[in-house]
């Protein structure tokens, strides 16, 4: 007996991580443990819903300033690995950030913490004890988890945590209209989370390991391997109904206009860039072979997509239902980017633009010569650069919209772009901010959205894809379309006559008054990202050409896992 014993303790050691864990490497969960700690602590003061926003806003400044100091890490050190239990990769469950997901989960971080200033004035008592600010931690545990697991089955369970939080945020309030969005809701999500699942299961018969360094490593052995192809597939459909892609995409104009304002931001900023991101991260750092192979095919879903979103847009008479077309136009030009494989120059060619725009020393320059800006800029990675730059700049810029949305249709009494008018002249701050956003999701210049369709377009013409460039560039014609119109209508025009707006689509019964300071805070904090990344483009664009070119060779990320670390 002692022999198998003495075997199976040498086992033991040999799987377990040796050496003590330093503090710094607990930044890598430091997210998810607070949002989870701040989210049980707020549920054991259920009783006590004076207090939650002032423990809740706290709660999300720690949180983003947890994000900050692990995309500091990340930037200066390269991805960072944590193995729980302290076993050993693959046999313990990793989580792996590297400048993708620090990247996203600090732009989460940014906007949760937004949209808590403004959930203090905009949700009542009531929602607040039905568990607002405890579901909306839960949500971001999940968000966080998700970008930052280096397992697959965990990228499952941490979907599964999000979407329990956003359950709870979807149905505040109870009403019929809401009960009728989170049915929808929540029978297409459970479609998608049941074939991720089924998918995850055949993955792990496949190669016997979920760890996504792992599999890296080892899906270079199956070349030409049809059943890679089958999982690719599959990845690419459940993903694709997770961030709404066409033709999955008609559950989110059913659904995130019913619930509360602060609760549609969330979701349009945060939930479908989830799926972005996990589409990034299994279909183009696992299985590039097979990312090429489908690249026509996300090409064509793509334009589509983007289709879609803007002719829809254009047919809303309701601000908030135009809203979640613009959400379904901008996946649409994500994915575009995920469809360029053809070698580019887009980040060294945007370095180079911004810096003729500061100080006119690049006006001239050459594609090399500009490539030649960044250190280290690949070629290859223009599509995957432009589309984590536009990823970034959509979560800021949706949830920004339907916060000045929220505000809007409060001081107007309803979301209708029919009842809606005079609010330049009553509010002009508010009017300005929303102009800055609507400026910036047409893609138009000096602000956010600019840089990365300049990358995703001169990207597709250098692709041989003149078609889905052209694409690109109606759909910002179409969206600065909607969005003159939207300003026309809303904020440009006289208020109509109260016998003519006849009260249609009053929808702030529990929602309270605000104080001006608490009203804009939120929305001037993210004006001054999206002004700041439209005016002053380098560091964005440095920080996603790292992303992408990360994602594309996963060495750093494979070697953070494997080589040693903690």
């Amino acid at each position: 007996m002692a022999a198998p014993s003495s075997e199976l303790a040498t086992l033991k050691a040999e799987a377990m991580v040796h050496g003590a864990y330093q503090a710094a490497d607990f930044l890598v969960i430091a997210p998810v443990a607070i949002c989870l700690l701040f989210g049980a602590g707020l549920l054991m003061a259920r009783k006590r819903v004076d207090w939650h926003p002032f423990v809740a806003i706290p709660g999300f400044c720690l949180l983003l300033a947890a994000d900050v100091l692990l995309l500091l890490k990340v930037a200066a050190e390269g991805p960072q690995t944590m193995m729980m239990g302290g076993w050993k990769p693959p046999f313990g469950i990793a989580f792996t950030v590297d400048m993708l997901g620090a990247l996203f989960v600090t732009t989460a971080g940014f906007v949760a913490l937004a949209a808590s200033i403004y959930a203090t004035f905009s949700m009542s008592r009531t929602e607040r004890r039905y568990g607002f600010f405890p579901f909306l931690f839960v949500m971001m545990g999940g968000v966080s988890g998700a970008f930052l697991t280096g397992d697959v089955f965990n990228l499952y369970v941490w979907f599964e945590v999000l979407l329990i939080g956003s359950f709870g945020l979807l149905i505040l309030g109870s009403e019929h209209e809401q009960l009728d969005g989170a049915t929808k809701y929540c029978f297409l999500n459970l479609v998608a989370t049941t074939l991720f699942l089924v998918t995850t299961g055949y993955l792990y018969g496949l190669f016997g390991t979920l760890n996504m360094a792992d599999i890296a490593e080892k899906a270079g052995r199956f070349e030409n391997d049809g059943a890679l192809l089958t999982i690719a597939v599959l990845y690419l459909v459940a993903f694709g109904m997770k961030a709404a892609a066409f033709p999955l995409n008609f559950w989110l104009p059913a659904s995130y206009h019913t619930p509360r304002f602060v609760v549609s931001a969330l979701f349009a900023g945060l939930l479908t860039k989830v799926g972005v991101y996990s589409l990034i991260r299994i279909l183009l750092m696992l299985f590039p072979p097979q990312h090429a192979d489908l690249a026509t095919l996300i090409a064509w879903v793509a334009a589509l997509t983007m289709l879609v979103g803007a002719f829809g847009a254009l047919a809303q008479s309701d601000l908030r239902r135009l809203l979640n077309y613009f959400v379904i136009a901008g996946i649409g030009t994500i994915f575009a980017g995920l469809a360029l494989t053809q070698p580019g120059g887009g980040a060294g060619m945007i370095a180079a633009a911004a810096s003729a725009a500061t100080d006119g020393a690049a006006a001239g320059a050459a594609p090399g010569e500009a490539a030649a800006l960044l250190p280290g800029s690949t070629s290859q990675v223009v599509g995957l650069s432009g589309a984590v730059f536009y990823a970034i700049h959509s979560i800021v810029v949706m949830t920004a919209l339907y916060l000045a949305a929220g505000t809007a249709a409060r001081i107007a009494g309803s979301s209708s772009l029919r009842v809606m008018g005079g609010l330049w002249r009553e509010r002009p701050l508010l009017a300005a901010l929303t102009l800055i956003f609507l400026l910036a999701v047409s893609g138009l210049p000096p602000f956010s959205g600019f840089w990365p369709k300049v990358i995703l377009v001169r990207g597709a013409f250098q692709a041989g894809l003149p078609v889905l460039g052209a694409v690109i560039l109606l759909t910002g014609f179409l969206m600065t379309v909607a969005s003159a119109r939207v300003f026309a209508l809303a904020f440009w025009r006289n208020a109509p006559e109260p016998a003519e707006a006849g009260g249609e689509n009053a929808i702030f019964r529990a929602e309270g008054e605000p104080s001006p300071v608490l009203a804009m805070l939120p929305l001037v904090m993210l004006a001054v990202f999206v002004v700041v990344a439209g005016i002053l483009p380098q560091w964005l664009t440095e920080l996603s050409d790292v992303a992408a070119r990360g994602i594309v060779d996963p060495s750093a990320y494979v070697g953070s896992v494997f080589g040693g670390g903690s």
